[in-house]
Formats: structure tokens, sequence, C-alpha cells
């Protein structure tokens, strides 16, 4: 794969612009967990900021191991037969956003890859903050 020089993901493209989120605050967390009767779900696959606006901005990882941020809207999860199920619901205990619940956000920073463009963002919160990122195409929080 070429090196871009824009910064966004050759293959997802740009997505939303993260900074949508200063100002307002998030009101509740989704996520989505794959899940396997032989293995125990650990890290969302997907993980939605809904806004005090009642917008959704979603994080996840793209195929060649972006981090994907866009508005898609939290979604009902999925039965993939043999290799599992996806489950969709609030996440309140447990997640790093927890204790930012109805604060607002003040900053967002991105963190890119001349090759695959966006890998990691930052959420600035006043009390502190939460930063994801892509690591091996998994969703994960840094730090």
């Amino acid at each position: 794969m070429k090196p871009t020089t824009r910064r966004e993901c050759p293959l997802h493209g740009a997505g939303v612009d993260p900074a949508r989120l200063v100002g307002r605050r998030v009101r509740q967390v989704m996520a989505a967990w794959h899940v396997r009767a032989d293995q125990a779900a650990t890290d969302p696959v997907e993980v939605w900021l809904v806004d005090d606006l009642g917008d959704a901005v979603r994080l996840t990882t793209g195929s060649d191991w972006c981090l994907v941020v866009d508005d898609v809207a939290p979604r009902s999860g999925d039965d993939m037969g043999e290799h599992g199920t996806v489950e969709v619901a609030p996440w309140t205990h447990g997640s790093p956003f927890v204790r930012h619940a109805g604060e607002p956000v003040v900053a967002v920073h991105e963190r890119f890859d001349s090759y695959t463009g966006r890998v990691g963002l930052e959420i600035v919160f006043p009390t502190g903050s939460v930063e994801y990122g892509s690591w091996n195409g998994d969703l994960r929080p840094v730090g």
C-alpha cells in the first residue's frame, strides 16, 4: 500500500471530524463485543459515544488497521453462526468513559500513520482524557 499524504485512511476515507464532539457532553456509551462460545469477550470491537444532542460517533477499526471515526448509529447485534455473536449494549461498567459521563469534551487529538491514516484518538474532558487506537487491527484503549 502506498503512503497517504492526506490524513485519511486510504480504504475508509476520513470519516467524520471528531472535533464535532468538542463542547458536547457524552451522555451514553454503547459498545459491541464479539462473543464466542469458547472465549470470553474482552475489549469491544466498536464503541459509540452518544452526546447530549443524541448524535453518535462510532470508533472501530478498519480492515487495514486504521481507526475509523464515523457517525454510524448504534446497531443491534449480529448472529454469525459458528463464529459467535456480536452483542451491542450500553457500556456502563469497565468503560474508560464512565468516569467522564456528563462532562463536556474540551479537545480531541488524533494520531496518524503515513500508510494507514488515523490510528489513534484522544478525547479530553475537564477531569482527564480517554485514548483509543487501532492495535494490530483491534480497537484498544491506550494507556
